[in-house]
């Protein structure tokens, strides 16, 4: 009666603590030459009903890195994760249960949010991967941050994540599906 519900529970637990692991254990290569590794940050929003999505990211300082309008921005050299304990609509897309990486892509007037099914740690992205893709809304900001910042803002089933860069704010929202 409960195999199924506890056997993907058990993969998702099992996806979330591989990825994990791999990505403390797996130093970018700029920390590598600088000498030191980045800070791992996390974001979460919980649900109405107890679920909750997540973001880990490296929380570079603004200035360390410069960002190319058109590639996928990896702070501190790996991408972002996300976590999600139920299925999110995301643009015209739904994300099942478990764990995908983040891609924010700059552009000149807004930013692209790809969610892609490559959690390998050290792997090149791949487009062709891509199992989610939607613009940001984008703004500037007077006061630049001095570190990215990623922050949710949860209203209802919706999650909308922030990101913030420098002087730019990007938001994404996903949305709970049932």
């Amino acid at each position: 009666m409960f195999r199924a519900p506890l056997t993907k529970l058990t993969t998702v637990l099992f996806a979330f603590a591989s990825v994990s692991v791999a990505q403390q254990a797996a130093p970018s290569s700029s920390a590598i030459a600088s000498g030191s590794a980045q800070p791992s940050s996390a974001t979460t929003c919980s649900l109405d009903d107890g679920k909750e999505v997540s973001v880990r990211y490296n929380a570079i300082p603004a200035g360390k890195e410069k960002i190319a309008n058109g590639k996928p921005f990896t702070p501190g050299g790996a991408p972002m994760t996300l976590f999600t304990e139920t299925r999110l609509g995301f643009g015209n897309s739904v994300i099942p249960i478990g764990a995908y990486t983040l891609y924010p892509i700059p552009g000149r007037d807004h930013w692209t949010l790809a969610v892609n099914k490559n959690v390998t740690a050290g792997s090149a992205y791949d487009e062709k991967q891509d199992l989610a893709r939607a613009t940001m809304e984008t703004a500037q900001v007077s006061e630049p941050g001095n570190i990215l910042d990623l922050a949710f803002a949860h209203v209802g089933s919706r999650c909308t994540l922030r990101i913030y860069f420098g002087k730019t704010a990007s938001f994404a929202d996903f949305t709970e599906k049932q």
